[in-house]
């Protein structure tokens, strides 16, 4: 783990509270319980480890800014959330195949005991009973893409997860149970880390203070940060922002510059590259090297509807089917 911190080691390992039941909540009421507070699958996101979501995206959900947001729908047959649901009973069943140990779902939204901690919150996919090793189970589903993450054990923020239930429950133990592309099921043992918990209670702390003081986290230059700060910033009000003399910012700004010549230099050397292999290629579909190969085949041909020409034979069709596409902010640069 990367999240290094001189903080005091967690005392407390009572057991957590239940905050409220879930099993009679809708999915709206469940996502409005979790904005009271850091739940366990926002650790890593809240620490800056998670891949697919920063910490601004977090941000905008906790204080109840992600209208604009993409939302996920459950139902969404192609989406991982629907498969990783609808596959965690299945999961949960072959550990206990594989293991012998008996689990049950606990239905409810689980807080620290500590009052100076009751903004960590937790859900458990399943309590482990009867092991005296392990308490907690954490199923997990991994697709082809998803898979990469796990080649070298549990992914970092899945570590901040589990060791934030651990936080949060005072269990000394959990597995971490994973299907691999449908057909390879994984089980790692994590054990609690009472160092690793203090830290990364510490800088889940410090995010919260950005919720509690409604003050946005800096963007990390992901997709996710790009994504929220369309979502923050949609409009424009026209206004000019003198920044000349915010040396940082101006900084900031050169570097930029320099940063986008240097990768148009780049872009024009690869296409140099490039053009040198395809032509040394010819007509030949595939051309072998001592470190790797490249491969140059005509794709197959795609149909489509000729748009120009459709307009011009009906061009009634543009007032009698008529799309409005929302325009977004564009950044441009200047220099001079």
């Amino acid at each position: 783990m990367h999240i290094v911190q001189n903080v005091e080691t967690p005392k407390s390992t009572r057991p957590a509270l239940r905050l409220v039941r879930t099993r009679e909540l809708s999915r709206d009421e469940w996502l409005e319980v979790r904005k009271r507070g850091i739940g366990s699958s926002d650790a890593g996101t809240a620490v800056g480890l998670n891949p697919y979501q920063s910490q601004l995206e977090l941000w905008l959900i906790k204080t109840g800014r992600d209208g604009n947001l993409p939302k996920v729908d459950p139902n969404d047959e192609t989406s991982p959330m629907y498969w990783g649901s609808l596959l965690e009973p299945i999961v949960a069943a072959h550990y206990t195949r594989r293991t012998g140990n008996r689990v049950r779902k606990i239905n409810s939204v689980l807080q620290h005991p500590d009052a100076d901690k009751s903004w960590m919150l937790a859900n458990i996919d399943r309590e482990v009973t009867g092991a005296h090793d392990v308490q907690i189970l954490e199923c997990k589903t991994a697709g082809e893409f998803g898979a990469r993450l796990w080649r070298d054990g549990v992914p970092e923020y899945i570590v901040c997860q589990v060791q934030h239930q651990l936080a949060v429950t005072g269990k000394a133990a959990a597995d971490v149970c994973v299907l691999i592309c449908g057909q390879e099921i994984r089980i790692y043992r994590i054990e609690r880390d009472d160092e690793l918990i203090a830290r990364l209670i510490a800088l889940e702390r410090q995010f919260w203070h950005y919720v509690e003081t409604d003050t946005p986290p800096p963007a990390d230059g992901s997709e996710s940060a790009e994504l929220a700060l369309r979502c923050l910033y949609p409009q424009d009000s026209g206004n000019t922002l003198n920044l000349v003399d915010d040396t940082k910012m101006s900084a900031t700004f050169a570097d930029l510059v320099n940063l986008r010549a240097d990768i148009a230099n780049r872009t024009e050397l690869e296409s140099l590259l490039k053009q040198q292999i395809q032509q040394r290629m010819g007509d030949a579909t595939t051309a072998l090297f001592e470190t790797g190969k490249v491969s140059w085949k005509r794709a197959k041909d795609s149909h489509a509807i000729d748009m120009t020409t459709l307009l011009c034979d009906q061009p009634d069709l543009t007032e009698r089917y008529p799309l409005i596409k929302p325009g977004s902010r564009r950044f441009l640069i200047t220099s001079n």
